[in-house]
């Protein structure tokens, strides 16, 4: 459904930024702020977001964010404890939490069920500086053990096609670039420079979602339709000072930003971002990394606690 919307907005070279821009990202730096992981149940009207169930899954001090969910029970995110930061799963019903790599001298981030398999996706920041993507054993007598996928490439932010291949943001100097892997070949084929961070699929469809910088040094949203003609599509740009965005459907796009979400229907006219919630009385505020449960029916999101 997305790509019949978005066949008249082709991906030009004036919507690509010209000029080098300084990438902050969780790799880069040691300083970082508390940040922690919020659970929610969610159902949508029309006209807004109601939001119930609220709770602080990570509550921890340090740096936790990053989540993605294993299924809708299971939420996997990067959590930092005593000075390392390592794959968390959380179990919603059990209100459980269990580190799911073997301890490692670097840290783990950005982790990701793997399509079709019963393993996890995550990237490493090794203490030489090495940044690899691995998979992660999920079963017994091998669980938490990894198996490096792509051995030349510094895979930063990625979303999966299917389970041969992923959508990502690699470094590049002192930017991303995003790239189109195959992780049986190895083949690694660079797509556009100057990508961001937020990379996700389309529900109900075989698209994913990218970020671009535009001339303002704003990020654009986009979608690249991979099976068909490998072509990306314009949808909106976010929010300025926004890096992040998720799909509450295939037509709906969420972001968060300070305490409000807001959502960008693509058949609403004027089509723009409009407020569908105020969270600012759970006491939290700069929500950034955000995403949505497969079945639609929950929302997971990186904010800070008021001082």
């Amino acid at each position: 459904m997305i790509l019949s919307i978005l066949k008249n907005y082709k991906l030009h070279a004036s919507h690509i930024l010209l000029l080098t821009m300084l990438i902050l990202f969780p790799f880069f730096g040691n300083a970082q702020n508390d940040t922690e992981i919020f659970f929610m149940n969610i159902s949508t009207t029309a006209d807004s977001l109601e939001v119930s169930n609220f709770r602080n899954i990570s509550n921890n001090p340090g740096y936790d964010s990053q989540p993605s969910f294993f299924d809708n029970d299971k939420l996997l995110y990067a959590g930092t404890k005593n000075g390392q930061t390592d794959i968390y799963q959380f179990s919603l019903d059990l209100r459980t939490k269990k580190r799911i790599n073997l301890p490692t001298s670097g840290g783990e981030y950005s982790p990701q069920k793997i399509p079709n398999k019963n393993s996890i996706a995550a990237v490493r920041l090794d203490t030489t500086g090495l940044q690899r993507l691995y998979a992660y054993e999920y079963n017994f007598p091998m669980y938490g053990a990894s198996t490096l996928l792509l051995p030349e490439t510094e895979v930063a932010y990625f979303a999966f096609h299917d389970e041969k291949k992923i959508v990502a943001s690699v470094l590049g100097g002192n930017q991303l670039n995003l790239v189109i892997a195959n992780l049986e070949t190895k083949e690694v084929t660079p797509y556009i420079e100057n990508s961001g961070r937020s990379i996700h699929n389309v529900p109900n469809s075989n698209s994913v979602s990218y970020t671009l910088v535009n001339e303002d040094k704003n990020h654009e949203i986009y979608v690249l339709n991979i099976d068909e003609d490998g072509e990306s599509y314009f949808v909106c740009q976010l929010p300025i000072g926004i890096q992040d965005h998720c799909w509450l459907s295939d037509t709906k796009l969420l972001l968060g930003s300070g305490s409000k979400l807001h959502v960008y229907d693509l058949f609403e006219k004027p089509q723009e971002w409009k407020e569908v919630a105020d969270l600012s009385n759970f006491n939290i505020s700069e929500i950034t990394r955000i995403t949505v449960s497969p079945d639609g029916k929950k929302l997971a999101l990186v904010a800070e606690i008021n001082q």
